[in-house]
Protein backbone atom coordinates (compact mmCIF):
# COMPACT_ATOMS: atom_id res chain seq x y z
CA UNK A 1 0.00 0.00 0.00
CA UNK A 2 1.34 3.42 -0.99
CA UNK A 3 2.30 5.54 2.01
CA UNK A 4 0.09 8.60 2.36
CA UNK A 5 1.54 11.95 1.39
CA UNK A 6 -0.55 15.03 0.55
CA UNK A 7 1.61 15.73 -2.51
CA UNK A 8 0.95 12.28 -3.97
CA UNK A 9 -2.80 12.91 -3.64
CA UNK A 10 -2.43 16.27 -5.37
CA UNK A 11 -0.03 15.05 -8.06
CA UNK A 12 -2.50 12.32 -9.06
CA UNK A 13 -4.86 15.15 -9.96
CA UNK A 14 -2.15 16.85 -12.03
CA UNK A 15 -1.47 13.56 -13.85
CA UNK A 16 -5.20 13.08 -14.48
CA UNK A 17 -5.51 16.50 -16.11
CA UNK A 18 -2.35 15.99 -18.17
CA UNK A 19 -3.55 12.61 -19.49
CA UNK A 20 -7.33 13.07 -19.75
CA UNK A 21 -7.94 16.81 -19.87
CA UNK A 22 -9.68 18.38 -22.84
CA UNK A 23 -8.44 21.64 -24.29
CA UNK A 24 -10.84 24.52 -23.69
CA UNK A 25 -11.02 28.26 -24.01
CA UNK A 26 -11.53 30.40 -20.92
CA UNK A 27 -12.35 33.89 -19.69
CA UNK A 28 -8.70 34.98 -19.61
CA UNK A 29 -7.92 33.89 -23.19
CA UNK A 30 -5.03 31.73 -21.98
CA UNK A 31 -6.57 28.32 -22.69
CA UNK A 32 -6.68 25.28 -20.40
CA UNK A 33 -6.57 21.50 -20.20
CA UNK A 34 -9.62 20.68 -18.12
CA UNK A 35 -11.54 17.87 -16.45
CA UNK A 36 -14.89 18.12 -14.68
CA UNK A 37 -15.50 16.69 -11.22
CA UNK A 38 -12.67 15.43 -9.02
CA UNK A 39 -12.21 14.72 -5.32
CA UNK A 40 -9.19 14.57 -2.99
CA UNK A 41 -9.12 13.62 0.71
CA UNK A 42 -6.55 14.84 3.24
CA UNK A 43 -6.52 13.20 6.71
CA UNK A 44 -5.32 15.99 8.99
CA UNK A 45 -3.84 13.64 11.60
CA UNK A 46 -1.21 12.57 9.03
CA UNK A 47 0.41 15.99 8.75
CA UNK A 48 -0.47 19.41 7.40
CA UNK A 49 -1.19 19.34 3.63
CA UNK A 50 1.15 22.14 2.58
CA UNK A 51 2.84 20.85 -0.58
CA UNK A 52 6.51 19.93 -0.37
CA UNK A 53 7.02 19.18 -4.09
CA UNK A 54 7.31 22.96 -4.44
CA UNK A 55 7.47 25.75 -1.88
CA UNK A 56 4.09 27.26 -1.01
CA UNK A 57 4.06 30.51 1.04
CA UNK A 58 2.43 29.60 4.36
CA UNK A 59 2.24 33.13 5.79
CA UNK A 60 0.39 34.38 2.72
CA UNK A 61 -2.16 31.58 3.17
CA UNK A 62 -2.65 32.46 6.85
CA UNK A 63 -3.00 36.19 6.17
CA UNK A 64 -5.56 35.59 3.42
CA UNK A 65 -7.56 33.26 5.68
CA UNK A 66 -7.50 35.78 8.56
CA UNK A 67 -8.68 38.42 6.07
CA UNK A 68 -11.65 36.22 5.17
CA UNK A 69 -12.43 35.36 8.79
CA UNK A 70 -12.59 39.05 9.73
CA UNK A 71 -15.05 39.78 6.95
CA UNK A 72 -12.56 42.17 5.33
CA UNK A 73 -12.75 42.81 1.60
CA UNK A 74 -10.19 45.60 1.16
CA UNK A 75 -6.81 44.90 -0.40
CA UNK A 76 -5.06 47.19 2.09
CA UNK A 77 -4.71 44.53 4.82
CA UNK A 78 -3.00 42.16 2.39
CA UNK A 79 -0.79 44.91 0.95
CA UNK A 80 0.38 45.95 4.42
CA UNK A 81 1.32 42.33 5.12
CA UNK A 82 3.18 41.84 1.82
CA UNK A 83 0.62 39.38 0.42
CA UNK A 84 0.09 39.89 -3.31
CA UNK A 85 -2.17 37.05 -4.44
CA UNK A 86 -5.14 39.40 -5.05
CA UNK A 87 -3.35 42.39 -6.61
CA UNK A 88 -4.00 41.77 -10.30
CA UNK A 89 -7.79 42.06 -10.35
CA UNK A 90 -8.26 45.37 -8.50
CA UNK A 91 -5.32 46.83 -10.44
CA UNK A 92 -6.97 45.91 -13.75
CA UNK A 93 -10.29 47.30 -12.51
CA UNK A 94 -8.54 50.53 -11.46
CA UNK A 95 -7.01 50.97 -14.93
CA UNK A 96 -10.38 50.40 -16.60
CA UNK A 97 -12.19 52.82 -14.25
CA UNK A 98 -9.49 55.43 -14.82
CA UNK A 99 -9.68 55.05 -18.61
CA UNK A 100 -6.04 54.00 -18.80
CA UNK A 101 -4.45 51.43 -21.07
CA UNK A 102 -4.40 47.89 -19.66
CA UNK A 103 -0.97 46.42 -20.51
CA UNK A 104 -0.46 42.71 -21.05
CA UNK A 105 -0.08 40.78 -17.81
CA UNK A 106 3.54 40.14 -16.87
CA UNK A 107 5.03 42.85 -19.09
CA UNK A 108 7.41 45.43 -17.63
CA UNK A 109 4.70 48.09 -17.92
CA UNK A 110 2.22 45.87 -16.04
CA UNK A 111 4.71 44.97 -13.32
CA UNK A 112 5.78 48.56 -12.71
CA UNK A 113 2.21 49.79 -12.68
CA UNK A 114 0.93 47.17 -10.27
CA UNK A 115 3.84 47.82 -7.91
CA UNK A 116 2.95 51.53 -7.71
CA UNK A 117 -0.76 50.72 -7.36
CA UNK A 118 -0.21 48.36 -4.43
CA UNK A 119 2.15 50.78 -2.69
CA UNK A 120 -0.48 53.49 -2.92
CA UNK A 121 -3.15 51.11 -1.59
CA UNK A 122 -0.87 50.40 1.36
CA UNK A 123 -0.09 54.03 2.20
CA UNK A 124 -3.15 56.03 1.11
CA UNK A 125 -6.35 55.23 3.05
CA UNK A 126 -8.56 57.35 0.80
CA UNK A 127 -7.21 55.69 -2.35
CA UNK A 128 -7.55 52.27 -0.72
CA UNK A 129 -11.16 52.96 0.24
CA UNK A 130 -12.01 53.74 -3.40
CA UNK A 131 -9.83 51.31 -5.34
CA UNK A 132 -8.83 48.63 -2.81
CA UNK A 133 -12.33 47.36 -2.11
CA UNK A 134 -12.88 44.07 -3.94
CA UNK A 135 -16.62 44.08 -3.43
CA UNK A 136 -18.81 41.54 -1.61
CA UNK A 137 -16.34 38.63 -1.91
CA UNK A 138 -15.57 35.77 0.49
CA UNK A 139 -15.21 37.54 3.82
CA UNK A 140 -18.30 39.65 3.21
CA UNK A 141 -20.45 36.64 2.34
CA UNK A 142 -19.07 34.50 5.19
CA UNK A 143 -19.66 37.14 7.87
CA UNK A 144 -22.13 39.69 6.42
CA UNK A 145 -24.46 37.88 3.98
CA UNK A 146 -27.05 40.58 3.21
CA UNK A 147 -30.74 40.03 3.93
CA UNK A 148 -33.77 42.31 3.70
CA UNK A 149 -33.56 42.76 7.46
CA UNK A 150 -29.80 43.17 7.88
CA UNK A 151 -27.17 40.46 7.57
CA UNK A 152 -26.38 36.84 8.44
CA UNK A 153 -23.05 35.87 9.97
CA UNK A 154 -22.85 32.41 8.42
CA UNK A 155 -19.59 31.44 10.09
CA UNK A 156 -20.68 32.41 13.61
CA UNK A 157 -23.95 30.57 13.06
CA UNK A 158 -22.17 27.39 11.98
CA UNK A 159 -19.81 27.56 14.98
CA UNK A 160 -22.79 27.90 17.34
CA UNK A 161 -24.55 24.92 15.72
CA UNK A 162 -21.40 22.82 15.94
CA UNK A 163 -21.42 23.44 19.68
CA UNK A 164 -25.11 22.75 20.16
CA UNK A 165 -26.18 20.48 17.26
CA UNK A 166 -23.02 18.77 16.01
CA UNK A 167 -24.96 16.23 13.90
CA UNK A 168 -26.76 18.96 11.99
CA UNK A 169 -26.64 18.46 8.20
CA UNK A 170 -26.88 22.19 7.55
CA UNK A 171 -23.37 23.16 8.69
CA UNK A 172 -22.77 25.08 5.48
CA UNK A 173 -21.13 28.40 4.58
CA UNK A 174 -21.70 29.69 1.05
CA UNK A 175 -19.82 32.44 -0.75
CA UNK A 176 -21.95 32.06 -3.91
CA UNK A 177 -24.53 34.81 -3.58
CA UNK A 178 -26.17 34.99 -7.01
CA UNK A 179 -27.36 38.56 -6.42
CA UNK A 180 -23.78 39.79 -5.86
CA UNK A 181 -21.87 37.95 -8.61
CA UNK A 182 -21.64 40.90 -11.01
CA UNK A 183 -20.59 43.24 -8.21
CA UNK A 184 -17.84 40.80 -7.15
CA UNK A 185 -16.54 40.65 -10.72
CA UNK A 186 -15.93 44.42 -10.95
CA UNK A 187 -12.72 44.47 -8.90
CA UNK A 188 -12.22 40.86 -7.88
CA UNK A 189 -13.59 37.49 -8.94
CA UNK A 190 -16.82 35.62 -8.30
CA UNK A 191 -15.94 33.00 -5.68
CA UNK A 192 -14.00 30.01 -7.01
CA UNK A 193 -14.13 28.11 -3.70
CA UNK A 194 -17.80 28.78 -3.27
CA UNK A 195 -19.27 26.47 -0.59
CA UNK A 196 -18.01 24.44 2.36
CA UNK A 197 -19.72 22.05 4.75
CA UNK A 198 -18.66 20.69 8.14
CA UNK A 199 -19.31 17.16 9.39
CA UNK A 200 -18.67 15.64 12.80
CA UNK A 201 -18.17 12.01 13.81
CA UNK A 202 -17.20 10.14 16.99
CA UNK A 203 -13.46 10.09 17.58
CA UNK A 204 -11.10 8.83 20.23
CA UNK A 205 -11.51 9.31 23.99
CA UNK A 206 -15.08 10.50 23.59
CA UNK A 207 -14.07 13.52 21.50
CA UNK A 208 -15.63 14.31 18.18
CA UNK A 209 -13.70 14.76 14.93
CA UNK A 210 -14.48 17.70 12.68
CA UNK A 211 -14.19 17.32 8.91
CA UNK A 212 -14.79 19.86 6.15
CA UNK A 213 -15.68 19.47 2.49
CA UNK A 214 -15.12 22.30 0.02
CA UNK A 215 -16.77 22.64 -3.37
CA UNK A 216 -14.64 24.68 -5.77
CA UNK A 217 -16.34 25.57 -9.05
CA UNK A 218 -13.20 26.71 -10.87
CA UNK A 219 -9.80 25.30 -9.99
CA UNK A 220 -6.46 26.72 -11.15
CA UNK A 221 -4.71 23.49 -10.32
CA UNK A 222 -1.09 24.64 -10.47
CA UNK A 223 -1.27 28.01 -8.71
CA UNK A 224 -4.56 28.14 -6.82
CA UNK A 225 -5.41 24.64 -5.61
CA UNK A 226 -2.31 24.20 -3.39
CA UNK A 227 -3.33 27.43 -1.59
CA UNK A 228 -6.94 26.28 -1.27
CA UNK A 229 -6.00 22.89 0.19
CA UNK A 230 -3.78 24.42 2.86
CA UNK A 231 -6.21 27.27 3.60
CA UNK A 232 -9.24 25.06 4.20
CA UNK A 233 -7.21 22.48 6.10
CA UNK A 234 -6.14 25.30 8.42
CA UNK A 235 -9.72 26.60 8.64
CA UNK A 236 -10.84 23.11 9.70
CA UNK A 237 -8.18 23.06 12.42
CA UNK A 238 -9.17 26.52 13.65
CA UNK A 239 -12.87 25.69 13.85
CA UNK A 240 -12.11 22.34 15.53
CA UNK A 241 -10.18 24.17 18.24
CA UNK A 242 -12.98 26.69 18.76
CA UNK A 243 -15.64 23.97 19.18
CA UNK A 244 -13.38 21.65 21.19
CA UNK A 245 -13.09 18.86 18.63
CA UNK A 246 -10.18 17.13 16.90
CA UNK A 247 -9.42 17.82 13.22
CA UNK A 248 -10.67 15.00 11.03
CA UNK A 249 -10.42 15.15 7.25
CA UNK A 250 -10.38 17.89 4.66
CA UNK A 251 -12.21 16.84 1.50
CA UNK A 252 -11.63 18.90 -1.66
CA UNK A 253 -14.14 18.64 -4.51
CA UNK A 254 -13.50 20.42 -7.79
CA UNK A 255 -15.78 21.38 -10.68
CA UNK A 256 -13.94 22.75 -13.74
CA UNK A 257 -10.49 21.55 -12.72
CA UNK A 258 -7.81 22.77 -15.06
CA UNK A 259 -4.20 23.51 -15.86
CA UNK A 260 -3.59 26.67 -17.87
CA UNK A 261 -1.71 25.93 -21.08
CA UNK A 262 1.15 28.18 -19.93
CA UNK A 263 1.49 26.07 -16.74
CA UNK A 264 1.99 22.67 -18.41
CA UNK A 265 5.78 22.81 -18.40
CA UNK A 266 5.83 23.81 -14.73
CA UNK A 267 3.34 21.04 -13.86
CA UNK A 268 5.56 18.52 -15.60
CA UNK A 269 8.54 19.71 -13.56
CA UNK A 270 6.56 19.29 -10.36
CA UNK A 271 5.50 15.77 -11.38
CA UNK A 272 9.15 14.86 -11.92
CA UNK A 273 9.77 15.50 -8.20
CA UNK A 274 7.30 12.97 -6.80
CA UNK A 275 9.93 10.31 -6.16
CA UNK A 276 11.91 12.65 -3.89
CA UNK A 277 9.31 14.26 -1.63
CA UNK A 278 10.29 15.87 1.67
CA UNK A 279 8.13 14.87 4.64
CA UNK A 280 4.89 16.70 5.34
CA UNK A 281 5.08 19.59 7.81
CA UNK A 282 3.12 20.20 11.00
CA UNK A 283 1.13 23.21 12.18
CA UNK A 284 0.48 24.23 15.78
CA UNK A 285 -2.21 26.75 16.73
CA UNK A 286 -2.10 28.80 19.91
CA UNK A 287 -4.38 26.70 22.17
CA UNK A 288 -5.49 29.75 24.16
CA UNK A 289 -7.44 31.20 21.25
CA UNK A 290 -11.09 30.09 21.28
CA UNK A 291 -12.86 32.93 19.46
CA UNK A 292 -12.89 33.34 15.68
CA UNK A 293 -12.18 37.08 16.05
CA UNK A 294 -9.04 36.65 18.16
CA UNK A 295 -6.56 34.87 15.87
CA UNK A 296 -3.59 36.66 14.35
CA UNK A 297 -0.52 35.60 12.36
CA UNK A 298 1.55 34.84 15.46
CA UNK A 299 -0.91 32.17 16.59
CA UNK A 300 0.23 29.75 13.87
CA UNK A 301 3.53 27.86 13.93
CA UNK A 302 4.69 25.85 10.91
CA UNK A 303 7.40 23.27 11.64
CA UNK A 304 9.36 20.63 9.72
CA UNK A 305 8.70 22.37 6.41
CA UNK A 306 11.65 21.80 4.07
CA UNK A 307 10.09 21.87 0.59
CA UNK A 308 11.69 21.60 -2.81
CA UNK A 309 12.17 24.99 -4.54
CA UNK A 310 9.26 27.12 -5.72
CA UNK A 311 8.21 26.83 -9.37
CA UNK A 312 7.11 30.15 -10.86
CA UNK A 313 4.22 30.43 -13.27
CA UNK A 314 2.23 33.41 -14.67
CA UNK A 315 -1.18 34.16 -13.22
CA UNK A 316 -4.12 34.35 -15.64
CA UNK A 317 -6.10 37.56 -15.19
Amino acid sequence: MEKYHADLTYLKLVEKIMSDGVQKGDRTGTGTKSIFGYQMRFPLNEGFPLLTSKKVPFKAIVHELLWFLRGDTNLQYLAKNNVHIWDEWPYKAYLIRSGENVPATGTEEWNEGIKKFVERIKEDDVFAAEYGNLGPIYGYQWRHWPTKDGKVDQLASVIERLKTKPDDRRLIVSAWNAADIEEMAKAGLPPCHCLFQFYTAPGENGRRKLSCQLYQRSCDTFLGVPFNIASYALLTMIIAQIVDMDPGEFVWTGGDTHLYLNHLEQAQEQLSRKENLPSMPKVKINPNKKNIEDFDIDDFELSDYDPLPAIKAPIAV
